[in-house]
């Protein structure tokens, strides 16, 4: 009977699992098809892919540099795999879910190793599920980070398994993902070593984490994306600690008071009760020790001068979620935590999910470019060749499969308007960083140079194509 019992839940938790990934696939596909998606981040990474798959060089037009000098994310390459079969931005976002689903699987095989009760085990799972930041996250484009979950979660299980193999393989896979996702494995290293007493583990999360952060920070970002987009793309939130690595570092250890005002503020205040909210039923202060290795994405989130690292909708805040099931699962096993019915704790999650969870944007912002929708993607249509496009910020996540791509933005027009060969817009509306005025003094230039013909007017909807005798030109 128990046996089956055990069969009867995991089969439950598979079925809650898969319909997870349809859920959450289903939801990003219907944010992308409705406008919402966008250049950043969407587009920068099906670009990327998309390159590689095609055995070119990543360089994003997005970015202006080489994809590996963003944030070093070497899985990228294996994801090209599945453009190969064929090239389509929805394997990102399947993906996404796929990853972000699986980690409830994690989740319930840590909550039963940890020796909780059945139901207890489905529980926990579903406040995995539950948990605002799951939803949102797979909402807000695409990011390898969210690859890292299931792998943090893997590498706490097989660390606790004593599996070698698999332990060292999801720190492999946690590390490709973000740069700065090595911290969060080096500091994993000290909590398994000096409180797990794990240390074979811990050992090898810490050098592991050390070392990667030495080479994507000092060879791999510079060397493919430049000193200069090194600091434009992951100093710059910091920059009243410094201009550089080393003034930061010092201003931490020498001028504790810019960090401090940073820490004790309304706004860390604010930061703190949304992450805990969701599971502060079973938040116990003996068994906070996990948390350790959430501190630097912690510290990162807090010392920011950028708002969106600190709520449950971007995924900044991603790598402390695994550390967090772990206080939870463990402040259960104890029988701590003051919520200890699982109907109980379900319905908590469910009120957290409904008050925290964007869910609602599907039928308030995800509805604003509605009424363009059918003529947008007339136009999109009419982009038959490979060549390059300049277009909105929220256009372009669907056009991003070719080497040459840019989004509009009204302080920065492009210098050269001939190197596209397609120009759509939408004078409506006009996207993220432009405005109506620029879109629509663009058209009127487009409309009076020989250079560009208006193949497309339909709702403010405006596609300009290169005419043949100046493509002609271009290649001569």
């Amino acid at each position: 009977m128990p046996n089956k019992y055990c069969t009867d839940a995991m089969n439950r938790v598979s079925f809650i699992t898969c319909a997870s990934v349809l859920l959450l696939f289903g939801c990003s596909s219907l944010r992308h098809e409705l406008f919402h998606s966008a250049a950043w981040d969407l587009g920068i990474f099906d670009q990327a892919v998309y390159l590689i798959s095609q055995g070119q060089s990543p360089i994003s037009s997005f970015l202006g540099f080489h994809i590996l000098g963003d944030h070093a994310a070497t899985i990228l390459y294996p994801l090209a795999l599945l453009y190969k079969i064929y090239p389509s931005v929805y394997w990102l976002l399947f993906v996404q879910a796929t990853a972000l689903a699986s980690g409830a699987l994690l989740t319930n095989s840590m909550a039963r190793q940890a020796g909780l009760t059945a139901r207890q085990v489905i529980a926990v799972t579903i406040v995995y599920l539950l948990y605002p930041l799951v939803f949102n996250i797979n909402l807000y484009d695409f990011h390898p980070e969210v690859i890292a979950l299931p792998a943090l979660l893997g590498a706490i299980l097989a660390a606790r398994l004593a599996k070698f193999g698999w332990f060292c393989f999801s720190i492999f896979l946690a590390l490709g993902c973000k740069a700065v996702l090595s911290l969060t494995v080096a500091a994993m290293g000290v909590w398994l070593l000096v409180f797990e007493k794990r240390r074979l583990y811990g050992a090898i999360a810490i050098l592991s984490g050390i070392i990667w952060f030495a080479i994507a920070t000092k060879a791999i970002i510079p060397f493919f994306g430049g000193e200069a987009a090194s600091v434009t793309r992951h100093i710059s939130r910091y920059s009243y600690l410094g201009n550089s690595f080393v003034e930061i570092a010092q201003n931490l250890l020498f001028n504790p008071n810019l960090v401090l005002a940073k820490i004790f503020s309304l706004n860390t205040l604010e930061y703190l009760a949304l992450l805990f909210a969701p599971v502060i039923w079973g938040i116990s202060p003996r068994h906070l020790l996990p948390l350790i290795a959430a501190i630097p994405t912690l510290m990162l989130n807090i010392l920011a001068n950028a708002s969106q690292q600190r709520n449950l909708v971007h995924q900044y805040s991603l790598p402390i979620l695994p550390f967090l099931l772990v206080v939870v699962i463990q402040t259960l096993a104890t029988g701590k935590g003051w919520i200890q019915r699982p109907r109980t704790i379900i319905l908590w999650s469910l009120v957290a999910f409904f008050a925290l969870a964007k869910y609602g944007y599907f039928w308030t912002i995800y509805l604003d470019s509605f009424d363009t929708w059918q003529a947008t993607r007339q136009a999109i249509a009419q982009v038959k060749t490979q060549g390059g496009v300049y277009t909105t910020a929220e256009i372009a996540s669907h056009l991003s499969d070719r080497p040459l791509i840019e989004f509009t933005d009204a302080n920065s027009p492009p210098a050269e308007i001939t190197k596209f060969e397609y120009i759509l817009l939408n004078t409506r509306h006009p996207g993220w960083l432009s405005n109506r005025d620029f879109a629509m003094k663009l058209v009127n230039q487009l409309k009076n140079t020989q250079q560009f013909q208006l193949n497309y007017q339909q709702d403010d909807v405006y596609l300009f194509v290169k005419n043949s005798s100046a493509r002609d030109k271009k290649l001569n």
